[in-house]
């Protein structure tokens, strides 16, 4: 009878993430070698050309023959680092464990052109010093200083082992550096917090399909297809697509002119699109990204590269689609605020306010100005509910409000229940006062209508005089627009000494409109701070000056 074997609880799983980085580190240290290795063969080839190319100048008469002989062996290391260096290799290194033998073969064949490299170099060091030749000497010094570090590298890779654990492989590559770098884990892709992660697959080939949509929704994405770049297009105008994956070669239209429409029209244009291709070529890259692509990726790709592009190019566009949702908030809430200021401020002040002004303060020689009194209010303020009250006063108000956007006036104020309008302020008014004795008529039409309508016999009486005023802005926590002057103090004497349902208008008033207007009840009355003052009645519009 076969006994089961212990489980060792945990073993297997705790094991897992050790082997898993130790792969990782195997790979980054092999990829650091490769990079490390390919700097200094470049020096030696560049300077040898460099070298080659001053050498009937600076140099010894016969050096050109040795130059060329080290220019050879750096590009035979090149060759052997880009064959033994090679991605490709490095990954089956990694697969084949087999650091020890690569590391001898890698030494054994790096070595024959080095030396020739530095065999050569030395002697033409010794000949340029005793020529005197000192910057083709420091040229040559550079070659044989890149030969060093090389050899340096080639010795400390034999000593090189497979767990990265030796003194050298520490000095080759700081493993704390690939610690720093954590690996994208298989659920990146759950960006939960960032909403929808829409995808649109875009080949013709219906193999390349069917794969890159089972593999982004294992992942959590929700994918549609497209075979071709009409059928991309109208997948889009649906407006359920977050990101494009775009291959380029296509029969019919083409993935760069898919791209192109795309970018080109106002309402997917900040779509992101990977451009997905076999044909890796740096023009084709460049010719996409100036296009508005956001990405390139060639074919095949590595799924983890993928997957951490796809979630980087989402989040660009949660970011900007964040922007945007919050800048469209402002704007409305900018709106509102501007909205509230013009139902307190004339609209060229607000203006005055948010280019920076300070102090808005103007004298205006020439203006309409008119107040509006309810006779009895005092009196009906007892015998009613403050709703009633309130909702009384304010649809009277309401509808003076439209009068004086209608006759294109400036409402000041309220003072109880007291109403007050300007003409020819805070903007200029070719016929003020004309505009103001049409409003004043309209008035008493409006409250002649609503006290019928409540049946209470309200009466408002009117007083209206022109002249010079100031006009300005007041307050620094709650504005006020507001004016100042005899002819606002005239105006309100006036409708104080007026009679209930009627107009009465000074003679400055009655001098702009007696061509237009009918008046009645010339009378001379003592105003206070004024003395006597001739005043009429406005009656209403002649017949030929009829609006």
């Amino acid at each position: 009878m076969s006994r089961k074997r212990p489980a060792q609880s945990g073993s297997g799983a705790a094991a897992r993430p050790n082997i898993e980085h130790g792969v990782r580190l195997k790979r980054a240290l092999l990829a650091h070698v490769r990079q490390d290795f390919s700097a200094p063969v470049a020096a030696i080839v560049g300077y040898a050309d460099i070298l080659i190319e001053d050498a009937p100048l600076q140099g010894p008469a016969t050096c050109k023959r040795d130059l060329t002989k080290i220019r050879r062996a750096g590009v035979a290391l090149q060759k052997l680092i880009d064959g033994l260096l090679s991605p490709q290799s490095l990954r089956k290194r990694v697969a084949d464990d087999d650091y020890e033998a690569f590391s001898r073969k890698l030494r054994h064949d790096l070595r024959t052109p080095m030396t020739a490299i530095k065999g050569y170099g030395e002697m033409l060091l010794e000949d340029a010093q005793d020529a005197e030749a000192d910057k083709f000497a420091a040229d040559l010094e550079k070659i044989l200083a890149a030969a060093t570090r090389l050899l340096a590298r080639i010795d400390a890779l034999v000593e090189f082992s497979g767990d990265g654990s030796s003194a050298a492989s520490t000095n080759m590559f700081d493993k704390a550096v690939l610690d720093r770098i954590s690996p994208v884990p298989a659920a990146a892709g759950a960006m939960s917090a960032m909403g929808s992660r829409r995808i649109l697959v875009v080949d013709d080939h219906q193999s390349n399909r069917d794969l890159l949509s089972r593999r982004l929704s294992r992942e959590g994405y929700e994918v549609t297809t497209a075979a071709d770049g009409h059928a991309a297009l109208a997948e889009v105008a649906t407006g359920s697509v977050d990101l494009v994956l775009l291959d380029l070669l296509m029969p019919g239209m083409s993935g760069y002119e898919v791209l192109c429409r795309l970018k080109a029209d106002p309402r997917h244009g900040a779509i992101p699109v990977i451009m997905i291709s076999a044909l890796d070529e740096m023009e084709s890259v460049i010719r996409c990204i100036g296009a508005g692509a956001e990405d390139y990726l060639p074919k095949p790709f590595d799924p983890v590269l993928l997957r951490a592009r796809i979630n980087s190019c989402l989040e660009r566009k949660w970011l900007r689609d964040r922007e945007k949702l919050i800048l469209e908030e402002l704007r409305i809430e900018k709106e509102k605020s501007e909205l509230l200021l013009l139902n307190i401020l004339p609209k060229s002040v607000v203006s005055r306010l948010n280019e920076g002004e300070k102090i808005i303060a103007d004298r205006i020689p020439d203006v309409s100005i008119l107040f509006a009194d309810m006779v009895g209010f005092t009196k009906m303020a007892t015998r009613m509910s403050a709703p009633d009250l309130v909702e009384r006063l304010n649809r009277l108000f309401t509808a003076f409000d439209r009068l004086s956007v209608q006759f294109g006036l400036e409402k000041i104020k309220t003072i109880g229940d007291a109403y007050m309008v300007a003409g020819g302020v805070p903007e200029p008014h070719d016929d003020h006062a004309g505009a103001i004795a049409d409003m004043a008529l309209a008035m008493l039409d409006t409250a002649d209508r609503e006290a019928r309508q409540s049946d209470d016999g309200l009466q408002i009486r009117i007083g209206i005089h022109s002249g010079p005023v100031i006009a300005g802005v007041i307050g620094t926590q709650k504005f006020v627009y507001d004016i100042w002057g005899d002819t606002v103090n005239l105006a309100s004497r006036l409708e104080s000494h007026g009679t209930p349902g009627k107009i009465k208008v000074s003679h400055e008033t009655y001098r702009r409109l007696q061509s237009a207007f009918e008046f009645s009840d010339c009378q001379i009355i003592d105003l206070k701070g004024s003395g006597p003052a001739q005043t009429y009645t406005l009656v209403g519009r002649r017949v030929s000056a009829r609006r």
